[in-house]
């Protein structure tokens, strides 16, 4: 919530704890799909063939109808073959796609954020069809086995594909998927024996990477350019054990003066598994220039930065030079309510992508049963806590004494909550500001010096055991 007189609108909480028609009975034929992975297609039991029949009653008034019908008798039958994985994972994909669409609109409402699709230009590249069609045959011996029969003989299947992909730019979007999959699968080898299954989780990559192997669907369509002033509001960390993001989250204010607009600019690099929390930022760092004037505290302006029909800035530094002071909360205050959003493209409506940069201020913090609540104009609000990064000094207990926050709103579980990037708290009666980034671009917080000396000795370390391999 964010008062008028200081530039915002109020947010209507009310509206993201009432429930969305049709979502429930959408997402119940999902999971019933999917747990029809589990045991795989092979010879599908009654159960699953019962999963895969609702998936086709979900989307019988869509122009998916007949071959999603068609896909699911011959699976039931065990007689699926590619062309049926692929209906099957179209259809999977448009259930989450509209459930994506419905939850955005609710957001939408309570924000009172207007949202614009803008349609790409076509795009250049065409993609091998011997090689998709390869990602698509083992994908497909991975639905029949389902994730109860995967064992290394299978999952090894993938290596060749992804080997001959990964030259290809026009490829690699897919094969970095495929890479990432079967990886997951090789860790949880044989199938038959794990305890517990991440059913949707897998179900995801698979329907992903079985959609990204038809003709056009991997290819990148010509972005646009942007030239104006960039005013960060926070960065969101994504850690892996072998790799990392950040993806910085602003308001883009055009040169041209039109209306600003929400946008995102993110850096992804490979890591060792033994570089963690605020030692990623080394890692990172060289990439984006971005990254320096978050933690900084500034605004950068851009010039004929590539960017995408989704908001994406696809960051050159050559095309981007700092620019004067820019406090994150100011611009919060200011400009977030009145930036326009820019709706997801289709293939990527999945509701895992929502994540709507949000102010709150004027709320009491509260915890139920251990859960984390801001108290919003009378209505409780989740706070996502727990997806606080280490890579900063925002810690769960300066949410616990915040009085104004920078989010995402995202959706899991079934329910909204918001996930803070940078708190405002009151030390000695003086309103301090928290920012999950604000080590991006270097520190001098002790905690933050270790971190980072910490992931100096370890990629040392590396580089010298890779030093003696090469030279053996």
């Amino acid at each position: 919530m964010v008062p008028a007189g200081q530039g915002g609108g109020v947010m209507r909480t009310a509206l993201l704890t009432d429930p969305v028609d049709g979502l429930d009975e959408a997402l119940a034929a999902v999971d019933a799909f999917d747990r029809a992975l589990v045991g795989g297609l092979h010879r599908p039991q009654p159960a699953q063939a019962a999963g895969l029949a609702g998936l086709a009653d979900a989307v019988a008034g869509t122009p998916l109808a007949s071959r999603a019908a068609e896909a699911a008798g011959k699976a039931a039958a065990g007689a699926a073959g590619e062309d049926q994985f692929v209906a099957l994972a179209a259809a999977r994909t448009a259930l989450l796609g509209s459930v994506h669409d419905a939850l955005v609109t609710r957001v939408d409402e309570a924000t009172g954020r207007p949202r614009i699709e803008e349609t790409a230009p076509p795009p250049a590249q065409r993609q091998s069809a011997n090689l998709s069609a390869a990602a698509r045959s083992w994908l497909s011996d991975v639905a029949r086995a389902g994730w109860q029969g995967i064992d290394h003989e299978l999952v090894s299947g993938a290596a060749q594909v992804v080997s001959a992909m990964l030259p290809d730019p026009a490829l690699r979007r897919p094969a970095t998927l495929l890479d990432g999959f079967a990886a997951e699968l090789a860790a949880s080898c044989p199938g038959a024996t794990l305890e517990r299954v991440p059913v949707r989780r897998w179900a995801d990559l698979w329907s992903r990477a079985m959609l990204l192997t038809l003709p056009g669907a991997a290819e990148v369509a010509t972005p646009g350019t942007a030239t104006g002033r960039l005013l960060p509001l926070g960065v969101d960390v994504h850690e892996h054990a072998t790799a990392a993001q950040a993806q910085v989250h602003a308001v883009f204010e055009p040169a041209d003066g039109t209306a600003p607009r929400l946008v995102r600019a993110a850096v992804s690099v490979p890591k060792p598994d033994t570089v963690v929390g605020a030692g990623v930022w080394q890692l990172l760092r060289p990439h984006m220039t971005l990254l320096a004037a978050v933690s900084e505290g500034s605004s950068m302006d851009l010039s004929g930065m590539p960017i995408t029909a989704e908001g994406d800035l696809i960051w050159d530094d050559e095309r981007a030079r700092p620019g004067g002071p820019a406090d994150a909360f100011a611009t919060a205050r200011v400009a977030l309510a009145a930036a326009t959003a820019t709706a997801a493209a289709p293939p990527d409506r999945h509701p895992a992508r929502i994540a709507e940069p949000v102010f709150l201020e004027g709320y009491t913090v509260r915890k139920d049963d251990g859960v984390l609540l801001f108290e919003v104009a009378g209505h409780p609000v989740l706070v996502d806590a727990c997806r606080v990064p280490a890579a900063g000094p925002l810690t769960p207990e300066a949410v616990e004494a915040s009085g104004a926050c920078i989010g995402l709103l995202r959706w899991d579980a079934g329910v909204f909550s918001v996930q803070p990037l940078a708190v405002e708290t009151t030390v000695r009666k003086r309103t301090a500001a928290v920012h999950g980034g604000a080590w991006a671009g270097g520190t001098t917080d002790k905690a933050g010096l270790r971190a980072e000396k910490a992931a100096t000795d370890a990629v040392k370390v590396l580089r010298e055991r890779a030093g003696r391999l090469l030279r053996k």
